[in-house]
């Protein structure tokens, strides 16, 4: 069964139920940041620890980086985004994920916030 939690920096991570999860930024993350034009993504192999800056976004309107929501080995990053950043403000949800991840430890993912805890939040913060 698969699962989708979202972090308070706005990404969201969707568990397969493998001990794998794929990892992108929210609808509301993309449509702060605006027309994205360049994405920086990892490399496959690398290890990474949970919160650390793992893809730089840059938009017409300013750069971000992408906070591991979780600690993990990047299996798969998402080539369409080289050559069309774009995909993320079509699709964040979707088609426009940015990277796999085989996890680490799965305890980590109760940290983060169901749908209904960050949709709260987004309602706080307007």
């Amino acid at each position: 069964m698969s699962t989708l939690k979202y972090t308070e920096d706005h990404e969201w991570v969707l568990t397969a139920g493998d001990g794998t999860c794929l990892i992108g930024i929210t609808d509301f993350a993309q449509e702060q940041l605006g027309e994205l034009v360049f994405i920086e993504l990892p490399a496959v192999g690398d290890e990474v620890e949970k919160e650390d800056a793992v893809a730089v976004i840059e938009s017409v309107k300013s750069a971000s980086d992408l906070l591991m929501p979780v600690s993990g080995e990047i299996i798969e990053v998402n080539e369409e985004l080289d050559s069309d950043p774009g995909i993320v403000n079509e699709d964040a949800m979707g088609a426009g994920w940015f990277i796999k991840v085989k996890l680490y430890d799965e305890s980590e993912l109760d940290e983060l916030m169901d749908e209904d805890k960050y949709m709260e939040g987004l309602d706080d913060s307007e």
